[in-house]
């Protein structure tokens, strides 16, 4: 595409084509926001070219931040000084990546020989400085430039690892021949392999200093990290989708992009992908880098357990290869699977060598997930400060960290994990250190007073143990801490040696083995209780896997270890402060019952974020009601009202493409209002039968219609198919149900896609399809159903989340308590109820318009989205169109003109 370059306000944005209005005003409002350091809170509807407008609009304000940043050193390199306003000069103040400022106080009095000795030091350094990060950002440059005109580099990676590979064979292959000359006295005896089950001797933070990460040449200086943008979206799918547009556009050939991911994702040591969960993938990493680490030391001395010449270091992982990777991914825009296959190309680990291309990176993609959860953000190597954070998709921000720093464990996961720790150390006792043993101790007796204050038994299968007391209860965390009796130990110490430890990760090893070693091994027969009792167990598990997968769902994760799930628990309770509290879920059976954490001010994890960002833009295609974002999230946050800025665009469609109605009333003139007290009366759902039908006969192509839950659509559906409704509807419309299982959405989707384009082709009296969905359902997020895929959209009641429900109200009697009330305000508490309604209605209406020559026709069924402040909520471009109907046969009659006037000039 060619480069329409557009100067806004002075400002030359580069740009693939000539971009609407819209994506001007768009662009301009996020360089001043990034230029002022501002909060950002940006609008804009799919189909406006928000991705695209974020990327020019972003990156044109960084090529023009760097672009004075090298001006200014430059003059201060040639004078050493900066002019103040007064005509004097001083030494100048330091860039955003020194650390240091010189300008400290000076003691009262100091001689003016002393003080002009200091500021001529602090100019020399400065200057040092300065020269040296010229030094490395041209290293850096010509070793990219290199790479780029040199193809026989990308083979140095995979020459360099081969030679390492044999070099390491032979001297395996020496160690192994030393190793059978020199046999020492054996220990007990345990099975081929056993040896790497049992937990090394752990040290405490107050016995040694923290523990080293992964293998890194210490020699080597760090890297100096750039002022950079980190990019945040949902999904991996809509991070490729925005690396993708970044190629297309003008800065694709000369951005230094890094896209981050998951282990799950980036891994490609085959024996590691295969254990499945995002738990497991993890910590065998980890211990396979902590091998390669210990691997150097071990071989200086003579090894005093075998078991370490069994633990494997990573093949892929290499300095000097992940540095060769680097510089790889550094050279071209490249997205995750791209970065995959780059690294299967050169040996190495494309999870680690897009970590170390962060600091010379110039944008950054990442889940939203990494970036919001601080030990997430450590571990990936991740700094923001001074730095500019974009978090697209935004819709669900609140919601999204509160479940990061959320975690709940059930009481079969708490029963499992018990046994398999008490089984665990029966087998190695005698080979454990004591300081093994007592954090062993301590984390049974944990595990026992957690299935003690659900009602429970330690001893007694949770899946047959009934509970006397049934019901929900929220206690704050001191309280929680006080009735489990557990207030004497320190859950710091235990969640540290579980990390270090590595604890869960060999207890999972065990109960493998378990099954196929140590089973069969007539030494140990007092395990075959335990295998009993994990085999009864292993259907309560099953419901409870550390993802959630849709039942029948193919290529299900082997489970984790249950101990995980715990220490994620664990966790929380010792990150948490006031804001946080646990819910205590007992359910029939004690397997059902569960342990929650659940977080009420997710403020608290984004204060950070925003504290230490130059500036942060929340952006989403639909982000009303926005007082969420103000008042729960940045007002919480300490964020001044005067550093938020608001922006808002309109559609690109022209105003007579979109006919939003509210009806209030139905074609028998029963009023509309889809209550938890109405909504089920049979006058109510043949109302809605008899507003379809009718609905269908003017709409042409595709119909969705959006039910507040999948319960009421199936109730709706019987009804609808006992009355005969369901046949009256089938003559105009076939119709399709959103299923409740992820794997089989997309072959619904091509069906209702396919009979759509057929009966569009054919004629006759079926004209399309009717698509029944839920919302917050597969069909309300990422799908699109643009031109006759969704000609018109349908809303049913209004979506109220569960007001019983115990999380709700504790959330909402929290925001009574610690937000203001405006004048004329409803409480805080109701309002939340309010907008997460609205939240959900906008996301699925706006599943229809997708881009600029689209049309169609948006019914809200119910009076009450009538109400002022409920039409408040709604998108602007909706807002600023809407009209209520109070009768049926007024909205009939604006639908099949709207319809029959669009037809015609379609």
């Amino acid at each position: 595409m060619a480069n329409k370059t557009q100067e806004v306000g002075g400002i030359h944005f580069p740009f693939p084509f000539t971009p609407y209005s819209i994506q001007k005003d768009f662009m301009a409002e996020l360089y001043q926001v990034l230029e002022a350091g501002k909060i950002g809170i940006f609008e804009s509807p799919t189909g406006t070219g928000k991705s695209l407008s974020l990327i020019c609009g972003a990156l044109s304000w960084l090529r023009d931040f760097e672009q004075k940043k090298h001006q200014e050193e430059a003059r201060l390199l040639e004078t050493g000084t900066i002019p103040l306003s007064d005509g004097t000069e001083q030494p100048p103040s330091l860039s955003s990546s020194c650390k240091e400022t010189p300008d400290t106080p000076r003691p009262a009095g100091e001689p003016d020989w002393v003080t002009q000795f200091v500021q001529k030091k602090e100019e020399r350094d400065l200057v040092d400085r300065l020269k040296e990060e010229q030094v490395r950002r041209k290293k850096r440059e010509e070793r990219l430039q290199q790479i780029r005109h040199n193809a026989q580099l990308k083979y140095a990676a995979r020459r360099a690892r081969q030679e390492e590979e044999e070099m390491e064979r032979l001297l395996r292959l020496s160690r192994e021949m030393l190793a059978a000359g020199a046999e020492a006295e054996p220990r007990e005896q345990l099975a081929c392999g056993e040896e790497e089950l049992v937990l090394a001797e752990y040290e405490s933070d107050e016995e040694k200093g923290a523990a080293s990460g992964v293998d890194e040449d210490e020699d080597d200086p760090e890297e100096e990290h750039v002022t950079k943008i980190y990019y945040c979206s949902r999904t991996h799918s809509q991070l490729a989708q925005f690396v993708r547009e970044v190629q297309r556009s003008p800065f694709g050939k000369d951005t230094r992009l890094v896209s981050l991911g998951s282990r799950q994702n980036l891994c490609i040591n085959e024996d590691v992908k295969t254990l499945g969960s995002a738990q497991l993938i993890n910590d065998r990493c980890m211990e396979m880098q902590r091998s390669k680490h210990e691997k150097s030391k071990a071989e200086e001395e003579k090894p005093k357990r075998r078991r370490q010449e069994h633990r494997a270091a990573c093949p892929f992982y290499s300095y000097e290869q992940l540095h060769l990777l680097r510089d790889q991914v550094l050279v071209g825009v490249k997205d995750i699977e791209q970065l995959v296959a780059l690294g299967k190309e050169a040996r190495a680990c494309p999870y680690y060598g897009s970590r170390f291309a962060i600091p010379a990176a110039q944008l950054v993609v990442l889940p939203y997930q990494m970036l919001l959860h601080a030990a997430t953000r450590r571990a990936a190597g991740i700094r923001l400060q001074g730095q500019v954070v974009l978090i697209d998709e935004a819709h669900n921000l609140v919601d999204t960290i509160t479940g990061i720093h959320s975690a709940e464990v059930s009481g079969a996961q708490l029963c499992q994990a018990h046994s398999q720790l008490l089984q665990y150390m029966e087998r190695y006792g005698k080979r454990l250190k004591a300081k093994n043993l007592m954090y062993i101790k301590q984390l049974l007796y944990l595990l026992e007073k957690f299935v003690t204050v659900l009602g429970g038994n330690i001893k007694q299968n949770p899946n047959t143990q009934s509970l006397s007391q049934t019901g929900t209860e929220l206690k704050t965390i001191n309280d929680f801490l006080f009735e489990s009796q557990i207030d004497n130990i320190n859950l710091f110490k235990v969640r540290r040696y579980c990390e270090r430890s590595m604890i869960s990760r060999k207890l999972f090893g065990f109960t493998e083995r378990y099954g196929t070693v140590l089973a069969a091994s007539r030494e140990q027969p007092r395990l075959a209780g335990f295998q009993h009792f994990l085999q009864s167990l292993q259907p309560a598990v099953t419901k409870t896997p550390v993802t959630p997968v849709e039942e029948g769902e193919a290529g299900v994760p082997r489970l984790a270890s249950p101990l995980m799930h715990i220490e994620s628990f664990l966790a929380a309770l010792t990150t948490a402060n006031q804001d946080g509290r646990v819910i205590l879920s007992r359910q029939g059976s004690l397997s059902q019952s569960s342990l929650k954490f659940l977080l009420l001010n997710p403020a608290v994890h984004f204060a950070q974020v925003v504290k230490e960002c130059r500036a942060v833009v929340i952006a989403g295609g639909t982000m009303q009601p926005v007082s969420d974002f103000r008042e729960q999230l940045l007002a919480c946050a300490g964020v001044e009202a005067e550093r938020v800025v608001e922006f808002s665009c309109g559609h690109v469609i022209p105003p007579e493409n979109i006919l939003p109605l509210v009806v209030c009333s139905g074609p028998s003139s029963q009023q509309l209002e889809f209550t938890y007290q109405k909504r089920e009366l049979p006058q109510m759902m043949d109302e809605t039968g008899r507003i379809l039908c009718n609905l269908c006969t003017v709409v042409p192509g595709g119909v969705v219609c959006f039910f507040p839950s999948y319960e009421y659509q199936r109730q709706v559906y019987a009804h609808w198919d006992k009355s005969g409704l369901l046949a009256r509807l089938a003559v105009r419309k076939k119709i399709f149900q959103e299923p409740k299982r992820a794997n089989q959405v997309e072959q619904v989707l091509m069906e209702y896609s396919r009979c759509i384009k057929c009966c569009g082709q054919a004629g006759g009296t079926v004209t399309g399809a009717l698509l029944l969905s839920v919302v917050g359902g597969k069909m309300s997020e990422g799908i699109n159903f643009s031109d006759n895929l969704g000609r018109c959209v349908v809303m049913v009641g209004m979506p109220y989340p569960n007001i019983k429900s115990p999380e709700l109200q504790e959330k909402m009697a929290y925001l009574d308590q610690t937000l203001p009330r405006g004048p004329g305000q409803p409480p805080p508490g109701k309002a939340l109820v309010e907008n997460l309604c609205m939240k959900a209605v906008n996301q699925s209406i706006g599943r229809a318009i997708r881009h600029q020559k689209d049309f169609a026709s948006i019914v809200l069924l119910d009076q009450r989205y009538a109400r002022p402040s409920i039409l408040g909520k709604l998108p602007a471009w909706i807002r600023d169109r809407v009209e209520v109907k109070a009768t049926f046969g007024l909205a009939f009659a604006a639908m099949r003109k709207f319809h029959r006037e669009k037809s015609v000039l379609s």
